[in-house]
């Protein structure tokens, strides 16, 4: 992992500062919106606590029946396509057992109470309601109450068709028979019915008969209960702007409502746009819960807030409209007395400086966050970027230093820098100088050591020859021979080393000419096959000449070292193979063997001055190996702007040496070039 890459990991860490602000924001919108729902609350226990003051009538408790306004003329024909608008509201008085096989819808008009029953029964017994049968058969028993009084009807028909139902029970106010249509089809049968006009009993009851069942439920009178215009009028003045009050009924049914949701309050240019609502509903509120049953006029309201306050505990909802982004708080309150529960308080208010306020917030808290992350990033990528920069001249000029043995072209980088870098390229810098000054000392070893050791040699020589001249008795002749050997072999060295610092010196004076490669390389591989002694010289050149501006001599004397060195780890029978390529840098020599691998850790070291692997020989009496011949090499391809190298074939059954060289440097003609 890169220190760039590291660095932009713990630019990112900031992130968690705008995460905050996020949570710090969502946090003080909630406080916003329980300290208004506390409020709305306490506005809507005031209005009930006015309400009852000003004698405004509660709702009644207990069951009820609901009066819906026809919004069309109404048919009694047993059919219901007139109450298309009325049937999702129909209220189910069925046996506890399975409530939904009464339903019965009831509507005025005027003056005029109209019922529709819709029973689901699959069987078929029913009589005329005249006929005593009619009591064991299908049919529907209404209960009208009025005052004192009280009346039931068999609704049920023998045929589908109109029927008249007459009453059971005395009483003035009611009437004596009702007149109705009845329909029927797979699933069951509907009784449609009016009653006349100014007739309005002040409770119900309804109860269906089935035929196939035992038991059967007495009908349970209920309150008439409709929308009370008077009440409307009289909550009027009571609601506070901007809100909507609604008296709920048991069951959720609206008796009154007044005052309206109005999100005039805020400028139109100040209303959120849709992204601001999104960025509201999503990153700030995501957890509006509100029904949306709530929204429209309806005659029932079926919200889990107006439930929850119908069973004697207030609740408040937040829900989002679609109207220039305002959300409604919505407080539900039970109305209570002595005598029980008479229904709820529903309290709206709609509100938009909120989601306003919130977004502004966070848009400015995202803005400055964003411009404080992106002045972060930026400055910790350009450090990054420096820091790495600078380390890599670092790691350059180490690298440089280390593939010439010590020595810099130049001051080493960041020396003069006063932080920890600086710090490390002045240790660099003192590791350099003393690796180049050892080298420095290796590299003169070789003179100094021939100096100093012609004088000892000398005196050893010719302290053997003096005693040669002397009588010596036989037994110490080996041994004046085994001095005599040593002598010779220590005179070899002495002379090796000093051709190596002859070498050196003619290398660093050697005169360029231009000069065609391939001919020099083929004219050494002739000469090199008359010394394989029995190995396969394998030969590759280019087809064409090879035009070369170097010296001729301390490239063949290069080649010559190498092909010295391959012949004495190539076994007898095995195979040399030189080859000359040309690409776009320049020339690359190559010559492989057959033989052992390289250790891997001499292949950096093998062209060092003074270091071989042919340490056996002088051991065993053979010609000495100072280790010098690898590094002429080296210093003929740095001679020719080039580099050696070597390594271990593919295969591992070899060794190929390598020279790549791009040619001497052209003098300029004032320089005296040729």
């Amino acid at each position: 992992m890169s220190l760039r890459f590291k660095l932009l990991l713990v630019a990112l860490s900031t992130l968690a500062l705008p995460w905050a602000g996020w949570q710090f924001v969502r946090q003080v919108e909630l406080l916003l919106r329980q300290g208004q729902e506390q409020a709305l609350l306490a506005s809507a226990g005031m209005l009930a606590k006015t309400v009852e003051a000003r004698g405004i009538a509660w709702p009644p408790s207990g069951p009820v029946l609901y009066l819906q306004r026809a919004s069309e003329r109404i048919v009694v024909d047993g059919y219901a396509d007139d109450w298309s608008g009325l049937r999702p509201y129909a209220q189910a008085l069925g046996p506890s057992q399975d409530a939904q096989k009464l339903r019965v819808t009831l509507a005025r008009d005027k003056d005029t109470l109209y019922l529709l029953a819709e029973v689901r029964d699959a069987t078929r017994a029913r009589f005329d309601p005249a006929d005593a049968r009619s009591a064991l058969g299908d049919h529907v028993e209404l209960l009208l109450v009025d005052g004192g009084e009280s009346r039931r009807y068999r609704l049920t028909s023998a045929a589908p068709g109109a029927f008249d139902a007459p009453a059971e029970g005395d009483g003035e106010r009611l009437p004596p028979h009702l007149s109705g249509m009845l329909q029927e089809d797979g699933s069951g049968y509907r009784i449609e019915l009016r009653l006349p006009r100014g007739v309005m009993p002040e409770r119900i009851g309804l109860a269906v008969r089935d035929s196939a069942q035992a038991d059967a439920t007495p009908p349970e009178p209920r309150r008439l209960i409709a929308y009370d215009d008077g009440a409307a009028r009289s909550l009027q003045p009571l609601v506070p702007a901007h809100t909507r009050t609604r008296l709920v009924a048991a069951d959720g049914w609206l008796v009154a409502d007044a005052g309206r949701l109005d999100t005039a309050g805020v400028a139109a240019r100040d209303a959120p746009g849709g992204f601001a609502n999104f960025v509201y509903r999503v990153l700030i509120a995501p957890g509006f819960g509100g029904s949306a049953a709530l929204d429209g006029e309806r005659p029932r309201l079926d919200a889990s807030e107006v439930w929850q306050a119908l069973s004697g505990v207030p609740a408040t909802s937040w829900r989002a409209v679609d109207r220039g982004g305002a959300v409604v708080l919505t407080a539900s309150i039970p109305l209570q007395s002595a005598d029980g529960q008479h229904g709820a308080l529903v309290l709206e208010q709609a509100n938009r400086a909120l989601p306003l306020l919130a977004n502004r917030a966070l848009v400015g808290l995202a803005g400055s966050t964003l411009v404080a992350l992106a002045i972060a990033l930026a400055i910790l990528l350009a450090f990054g970027a420096s820091l790495s920069l600078r380390i890599r001249r670092l790691r350059n000029a180490a690298e440089r230093a280390v593939r010439t043995s010590g020595r810099l072209d130049g001051p080493m980088p960041l020396a003069d820098a006063s932080d920890e870098l600086g710090d490390l390229a002045r240790s660099f810098a003192k590791l350099v100088d003393e690796v180049a000054a050892y080298t420095d000392y290796l590299r003169t070893l070789a003179s100094k050591l021939s100096h100093e050791l012609n004088t000892p040699l000398a005196i050893v020589k010719s302290s053997l020859d003096n005693l040669e001249h002397h009588d010596v008795p036989a037994a110490a002749r080996p041994y004046l021979a085994r001095a005599r050997d040593g002598a010779e072999r220590l005179g070899s060295i002495v002379r090796a080393m000093s051709e190596a610092s002859r070498v050196e010196r003619a290398i660093a004076s050697a005169e360029a000419e231009d000069f065609d490669l391939r001919a020099l390389v083929a004219g050494c591989a002739d000469g090199y096959r008359a010394l394989c002694d029995g190995r396969e010289l394998r030969l590759e050149l280019p087809p064409a000449p090879v035009p070369f501006h170097g010296a001729p001599d301390l490239v063949a004397q290069a080649l010559d070292k190498l092909f010295d060195n391959a012949c004495s780890f190539t076994p007898p029978g095995g195979w040399i193979a030189l080859s000359l390529q040309v690409d776009a840098t320049g020339a690359v020599v190559r010559l492989a063997n057959q033989g052992p691998s390289l250790p891997a850790a001499m292949q950096e070291r093998l062209f060092d001055s003074l270091v071989s692997m042919r340490e056996g020989s002088t051991r065993s009496g053979g010609t000495p190996h100072l280790g010098l011949g690898l590094y002429v090499v080296r210093l003929v391809a740095e001679l020719h702007q080039g580099r050696a190298g070597a390594a271990n074939l593919a295969d591992g059954g070899g060794v190929v040496f390598s020279i790549a060289m791009s040619g001497m440097v052209r003098r300029r003609l004032a320089d005296g070039a040729v």
